[in-house]
């Protein structure tokens, strides 16, 4: 056999060994999961109505997907870190060197291609719910958040409203109007800290996201909660899924499959309810 020969018959194996191979390693994590019967789900610490002290949205969720695919759910609470990246890196594909090794799947995992991409060791997929970008408000004194920007915050150029800590809420009110509501923008550790405030009228208004708004102020009838539908605010929605490994095809799938069947059942919509959260999906 020639140099050239034998090249190409090694090239040729080694293909062969690695279409082989892929399979075998797609299932060995399944196989881990299903022997040890459990399925570790990582979801944010101190995240109402989410994740918080072992209850919340995603980790009736978490134990509803567990339990669809015969297992018991081990749910795992993290702080969040510096950025998602950090998140997606300790959570998913690498872990943390105090915790150890990562979970099997993360939840509340925006969906964005983008964001993917810049994240090619995980899979992001399943969206579960579509995040919507509202404001809590005294509605004798603040007006819907709606339409034009200068129109509808003028407002807060005398009024304060609440936001949490590097989020889009902060970014946008502190840059919006030429800076001419910054001096106006309170910020809090948690939207939790902000409707605290809002009940004490410390402030009048709290831009974030519906779900944490529902959750935070649940039965509270002082206030009126509504979508931000202001022209210059991008994105007002997003859709939230979950990560795990990026060659973890199977777990992907079998995830996928779950989920579908408690959309459909209506188990997904019943915990979104529980919780006092509008279920959106688009």
């Amino acid at each position: 056999m020639t140099c050239s020969n034998r090249r190409h018959f090694f090239l040729a194996f080694a293909a062969l060994l690695l279409i082989c191979l892929s399979p075998v390693q797609a299932d060995e994590q399944m196989d881990n999961i299903r022997k040890r019967g459990r399925l570790q789900v990582a979801v944010y610490n101190n995240f109402p109505p989410y994740s918080d002290a072992g209850k919340g949205i995603d980790v009736e969720l978490g134990q509803a997907l567990a339990a669809k695919l015969g297992l018991q759910a081990e749910i795992i609470g993290f702080m969040v870190g510096e950025d998602m990246n950090d998140d997606l890196r300790n959570m998913v594909w690498k872990g943390h060197y105090l915790r150890g090794n990562p979970a099997d799947v993360m939840m509340r995992v925006p969906v964005d291609a983008e964001f993917a991409k810049a994240n090619d060791k995980v899979r992001i997929f399943a969206p579960y719910h579509h995040e919507v970008m509202g404001m809590a408000r005294v509605a004798k004194r603040i007006p819907a958040p709606s339409g034009s920007a200068a129109v509808a915050l003028e407002v807060f150029t005398r009024e304060k409203i609440g936001v949490e800590v590097d989020t889009l809420a902060a970014s946008f009110l502190g840059s919006v109007l030429h800076g001419r509501l910054r001096s106006n923008v309170v910020h809090f550790l948690s939207i939790r800290e902000a409707a605290k405030a809002l009940g004490e009228d410390r402030i009048s208004a709290i831009m974030a996201p519906l779900g944490e708004l529902d959750g935070a102020l649940a039965g509270d009838t002082r206030f009126a909660i509504d979508e931000a539908k202001l022209g210059e605010l991008s994105p007002k929605s997003w859709p939230i899924g979950m990560a795990v490994k990026a060659e973890a095809d199977d777990l992907a799938a079998a995830l996928s499959g779950a989920l579908s069947e408690l959309q459909k059942d209506g188990t997904v919509a019943a915990i979104f309810k529980r919780h006092g959260v509008t279920l959106h999906t688009r």
